[in-house]
């Protein structure tokens, strides 16, 4: 039998309560990171398992392409003369006359097909792809794309990004870039400071899991020791995947206007033209005086030009695989464009009167901002296609590695859940709360202004860590004010809630 000692009721505070003052350490720190890490484990890892897992399959999408639309993508046989741009456009036009001519991509290698890009109006913001066979001017077939992507690449490109919801699914992936640095540094923070207070005196400690240990401490070691090796790609990912966010992605906009971070704009504007806009209120009054009628439909440039706009960009440096785009109007030049994301990379630009064959205008890589560098290589590494094939193995195991830990963490929760006959819960119980109370005032004063900057810069993560922050406070103040559950069953409770 249990003893009969009387206790006030829960509701009202204890003397002691009421005369005892938070006492401030600095160990709260390490208790407060706990708690956030906890929480932004059990309730963000959904998010981060679902982008691994996306991200995956996204990774090998130029060799799925390759095993799908390989007849379109490569010639049949190399061979030693390439035709005329101009020859190549007219086979394609004649196997698909409809839409107008947008662009023309030259072939990546020798071994690839020459791209002719067409607008369609039907197919809204995706474009119609033919494959021309450079060597003999032959059709391979035509393929709808989306920016040059293939059906599968932009499909699952598409649900990387948002799972195919549009514009609200791309919260998702915002949620989890925005919170995947949190829990990786937080996880850091709190594994080296307890490997170098126990058993890793040495590096070895910190990097190894400890295959001696048993049940949840064996697990939590694999857990860490994986986050220390992924830790510094998982920063990578997290800082690239921001970058073209919706709302994070405005804020680092907004960065790059005020420090001039953004790639060198090309000058297209014809010397003497008249300006479009002119040109266009004098189209409209002679179409007026001709009683208007049907608008015809935009007529072809003329495929000869694309040659001529391409011999200029290889006079002017431009090597490898180029898109050659016609003018906008007739105060435009051409422009031909490097897309070489392969390290090193080139993306020098031209722009073209094909008239008289000379370039007017001319952006190099050489000239971009640092951060328009960094930013453009960021998404070239997270999309694997910066080093090739390595690469792609690397952000492979990273996707696998993030999902190892996810699931670890998960096994880590159910493992703590308490397993007397007496006290028993379907999970474990959650890290104590109020160790912000606790904290000093050096760190408060320093901590509260740093996550409202956070939190401005990263508007999905001040939104979300504000509703864990309102979340949190009500069920602590529904569990105190409970008189039916006592200290012992309130933190039950609590585990079991989350």
């Amino acid at each position: 039998m249990s003893t009969t000692t009387e206790h006030p009721p829960s509701h009202a505070p204890t003397p002691e309560a009421e005369s005892a003052a938070p006492v401030r350490s600095w160990r709260e720190v390490r208790a407060l990171l706990v708690r956030l890490h906890f929480y932004a484990g059990i309730l963000v890892a959904p998010f981060l398992l679902v982008a691994a897992l996306t991200g995956l399959a996204y990774t090998f999408t130029p060799q799925l392409d390759q095993l799908v639309y390989g007849d379109k993508l490569t010639v049949a046989h190399t061979g030693t003369t390439v035709r005329p741009l101009a020859e190549q456009i007219a086979a394609a036009r004649q196997a698909y006359p409809e839409g107008t001519l947008a662009s023309v991509v030259t072939p990546p290698g020798p071994e690839d097909t020459t791209r002719v890009v067409l607008s369609v109006p039907e197919l809204g913001e995706k474009q119609r792809t033919v494959f021309v066979d450079p060597y003999t001017a032959q059709v391979k077939g035509d393929l709808t794309t989306w920016w040059g992507s293939t059906p599968l690449t932009a499909w699952l490109d598409d649900l990387h990004r948002n799972l195919h919801l549009g514009e609200v699914g791309r919260l998702y992936s915002e949620v989890a870039a925005s919170w995947l640095w949190v829990v990786v540094a937080g996880g850091l923070v709190l594994w080296l400071a307890r490997a170098r207070g126990q058993r890793a005196a040495t590096v070895r400690g910190a990097v190894l899991p400890d295959l001696s240990a048993r049940g949840v401490r064996r697990t939590r070691s694999w857990h860490a020791a994986t986050g220390v090796w992924l830790a510094l790609g998982l920063f990578g990912l997290s800082a690239t995947g921001l970058t073209w966010s919706h709302y994070a992605g405005d804020r680092f906009g907004q960065l790059l206007d005020a420090a001039k971070g953004h790639a060198p704009e090309l000058d297209t504007r014809l010397p003497g033209a008249q300006p479009a806009a002119e040109a266009a209120g004098a189209d409209g009054h002679a179409a007026h005086e001709g009683h208007g009628g049907a608008a015809a439909e935009p007529a072809d440039p003329d495929p000869a030009a694309f040659d001529a706009a391409l011999a200029a960009a290889r006079d002017a440096g431009l090597g490898g695989t180029v898109t050659v785009s016609p003018a906008e109007d007739r105060a435009s030049a051409w422009t031909v464009a490097q897309k070489d994301n392969a390290w090193p990379v080139h993306y020098d630009q031209v722009a073209v009167d094909t008239t008289t064959g000379t370039v007017t205008a001319h952006t190099r890589w050489a000239d971009y901002p640092l951060l328009a560098k960094l930013s453009k290589l960021g998404v070239q590494g997270h999309m694997g296609n910066l080093f090739g094939l390595a690469n792609q193995l690397a952000l492979a195991a990273l996707a696998v590695g993030l999902s190892f830990v996810t699931v670890l963490g998960y096994r880590m929760w159910w493992q703590r859940r308490p397993t007397r006959t007496d006290r028993t819960a379907r999970l474990g119980k959650a890290p104590a709360r109020g160790a912000w109370r606790r904290l000093p005032l050096p760190a408060l004063l320093v901590g509260i202004p740093l996550t409202a900057a956070i939190g401005w810069a990263l508007p999905v993560l001040g939104v979300t860590l504000l509703a864990f922050l309102v979340a949190d406070v009500v069920t602590g103040r529904r569990l105190t004010t409970d008189g039916n559950v006592g200290p012992d069953r309130r933190a039950d409770a609590v585990g079991e809630c989350d």
